[in-house]
């Protein structure tokens, strides 16, 4: 949620408060309370705050928005490193307590090294505004850890230009490219190799246990996401089965197993809704079943309530769905 509240403070800054943003993104403001938000929801969040705001520079101004606490125990750690190199080893490690949404790749050159951002975008497509700002991010949470401000060499974007071009060049102070075949930092050798001034051994390690258990917590909470997954499709149907039935079957309280699906940012219903639309994408595109046989064998009691939620999940009918995939 550290990385939703950098969108927020960014669309605050632009006048424009939590719930307008929220309601525009179709996102129920007590969603807020989660410790995790699936990558969608970010999805929506930033494109309603682009539309919103009409700023072709919202990715980049965002990203200059982290500061020191901004990853929580992952930036601990960061502050605490022996080279900025070793600094992006750590977000490597740790990239899933910062997010899902995405991954870094560092690939070493003989003067320079490319510190690549892979995006895992979920069932939308990312705006061009989530990956300026995390390059951005990079750039602006690199002058709390290094002697002097990063100055990459060069700037990749795998899509098109978004704003003036003088915005990016306030932001990396170097060449920037756009339709490239990914994006990512190019930097110097010498500046990811460089000591820096507050590495601490000691208490990288400690951070580094903490941030440990962390991820052993987070796949704990992805297994139970994905075995509770696996008993709802072996199981749908009318009637659909339960979270009170799921609980049982899993030996929790229904208070319980919501708690635990909540701190990763899932809840029962939408694990079903998940369920049902992988099924129904599946069903249209590899049978000639009709769609109200479908519908029934998905839970749904008439078509209409199936078609609407195949519309939100595809942004199209089912008909049109099958034609364009078959």
């Amino acid at each position: 949620m550290s990385w939703v509240q950098t969108v927020l403070g960014e669309a605050r800054r632009q006048g424009l408060d939590d719930t307008t943003l929220l309601t525009a993104a179709g996102i129920a403001p007590e969603d807020l309370r989660l410790e995790r938000w699936p990558v969608d929801h970010i999805t929506r969040l930033w494109r309603a705050a682009a539309r919103l705001s009409g700023d072709p520079g919202l990715g980049l101004k965002a990203g200059t928005l982290v500061g020191p606490a901004s990853f929580n125990v992952v930036s601990f750690i960061l502050q605490s490193a022996a080279s900025l190199r070793q600094a992006f080893t750590v977000v490597q490690k740790y990239q899933s307590l910062i997010s899902d949404a995405g991954r870094f790749q560092l690939i070493a050159g003989e003067t320079a090294s490319w510190l690549v951002y892979h995006p895992r975008q979920g069932d939308l497509a990312f705006s061009p505004h989530q990956i300026e700002a995390v390059l951005a991010a990079v750039v602006s949470f690199s002058r709390w850890i290094t002697p002097a401000p990063l100055q990459p060499e060069r700037v990749c974007f795998s899509h098109d230009q978004v704003g003036p071009l003088a915005g990016y060049r306030e932001v990396f102070h170097c060449p920037v490219e756009f339709n490239q075949a990914y994006s990512g930092l190019l930097i110097a050798n010498a500046v990811l190799d460089r000591p820096l001034p507050q590495a601490n051994a000691e208490l990288a390690h400690l951070h580094e246990r903490y941030a440990a258990s962390q991820l052993t917590s987070l796949g704990q909470g992805r297994q139970l996401d994905q075995a509770i997954q696996d008993w709802v499709r072996a199981r749908l149907g009318p009637p659909l089965p339960t979270r009170a039935e799921a609980a049982n079957a899993f030996g929790l309280s229904e208070r319980t197993l919501a708690r635990r699906l909540q701190q990763h940012g899932s809840s029962y219903a939408d694990i079903v809704d998940t369920v049902r639309r992988d099924l129904a994408l599946h069903r249209i595109r590899h049978t000639s079943l009709p769609l109200k046989d479908i519908a029934h064998e998905l839970g749904f009691a008439e078509l209409s309530p199936f078609y609407r939620a195949f519309q939100r999940w595809t942004g199209s009918t089912p008909a049109q769905w099958r034609h364009a995939h078959t």
